[in-house]
């Protein structure tokens, strides 16, 4: 899931990627709206093109107030969004697909981070180089299903047999179980985050990524809005994308115009941390095909992941999981077929 397993704790950008006029940068867009937007947590440098849209006026721009919020806990966006206490939420691809399962009416309409950042994670004189070396090691875990079922996914691919990985629930503990020496290793962590902060305190951790190991790639992190809303608020989420697209646009130019209004949002982080952190992530904030607008999500690639999932009795599987997504409010691209 995160690091918050670990700590727990385009104006001329979009007409080059889009195809055709978009209702939301014409001068008929509505009176200035307020949106509520919940986190996956607290505000950190995953979030910081959301700051830098905040900060420079791009939502605004777009005749939107966005308030983001932290939520109570890890689990709550999703559902404090389905009630109705957010418009929309930050969450990951996984959770969206979990939370269709049980009949929350959610649905993804961006992506935030393109790629996997869970990984595994080791320090130490014997680290895990390669996924054959967690062989007689012991691997911490959050136990969130999931995340257990990456681990069993990898060490099969690798063929290791599980009985041979000592697996130990720390919670939230993940770096400081490695650091103590509790655990040879972790999965949960994220590279960007946990790994960049290792790196910076020279503790020469070796990072493996779950989707280089057997894991099917998906989204970290996602844009999610209520269905109905996505049925009957098409231009406020229009709006909000095109925004968020231009915040980001911005940071790639200059990364300051989102660590200072996230510092200033959180005073909690460690500047330093947080800049390393977005220059680390700056890559999978945006599509690899150039091509494609910002917030691209790849149909086939969600039905792969959710597959999985059902493979892994983690889902019933009682729908496609392309019914979980849409790209019809990313800037440029217009309205889909309903499939939901």
């Amino acid at each position: 899931m995160r690091r918050l397993i670990a700590l727990l704790l385009l104006p001329a950008a979009f007409a080059a990627c889009g195809e055709r006029d978009d209702p939301a940068s014409s001068g008929s867009a509505p009176r200035t709206e307020r949106l509520d937007l919940v986190l996956d947590y607290f505000p950190n440098a995953d979030h910081a093109g959301i700051y830098a849209a905040i900060d420079s006026g791009a939502f605004e721009e777009a005749q939107l107030d966005v308030r983001p919020q932290a939520p109570p806990d890890p689990s709550a966006p999703l559902k404090l969004l389905a009630s109705g206490r957010s418009d929309l939420a930050i969450s990951y691809e996984p959770e969206v697909l979990l939370a269709r399962d049980k009949g929350l009416k959610v649905v993804a309409i961006g992506a935030l981070v393109q790629t996997p950042l869970t990984s595994i994670i080791s320090l130490g004189d014997k680290p895990v180089r390669r996924a054959e070396d967690l062989d007689g090691k012991t691997v911490g875990t959050a136990g969130i299903p999931y995340q257990d079922a990456y681990l069993k996914a990898i060490l099969e691919n690798a063929g290791v047999a599980e009985y041979a990985v000592k697996k130990v629930n720390v919670g939230f503990n993940l770096t400081s179980s490695m650091l103590s020496g509790r655990v040879d290793a972790t999965l949960g962590s994220f590279w960007n985050y946990e790994g960049v902060d290792l790196e910076r305190r020279r503790r020469k951790p070796e990072i493996l990524r779950v989707e280089e190991l057997g894991v099917p790639t998906y989204n970290e992190l996602v844009v999610v809005a209520r269905e109905e809303d996505a049925r009957k608020r098409g231009a406020f989420l229009r709006r909000f994308l095109l925004g968020l697209s231009k915040g980001h646009q911005t940071l790639r130019e200059d990364p300051e115009a989102g660590i200072k209004p996230l510092l200033d949002a959180n005073r909690d982080l460690e500047p330093g941390l947080q800049r390393a952190v977005v220059e680390a992530t700056l890559p999978v904030f945006f599509p690899e095909d150039e091509k494609r607008p910002f917030g691209w999500m790849d149909t086939g690639e969600w039905q792969a992941y959710g597959r999985w999932m059902v493979e892994n009795d983690l889902l019933e599987g009682r729908e496609d999981p392309a019914r979980a997504l849409t790209t019809e409010f990313l800037p440029g691209e217009g309205p889909r077929p309903d499939t939901r």
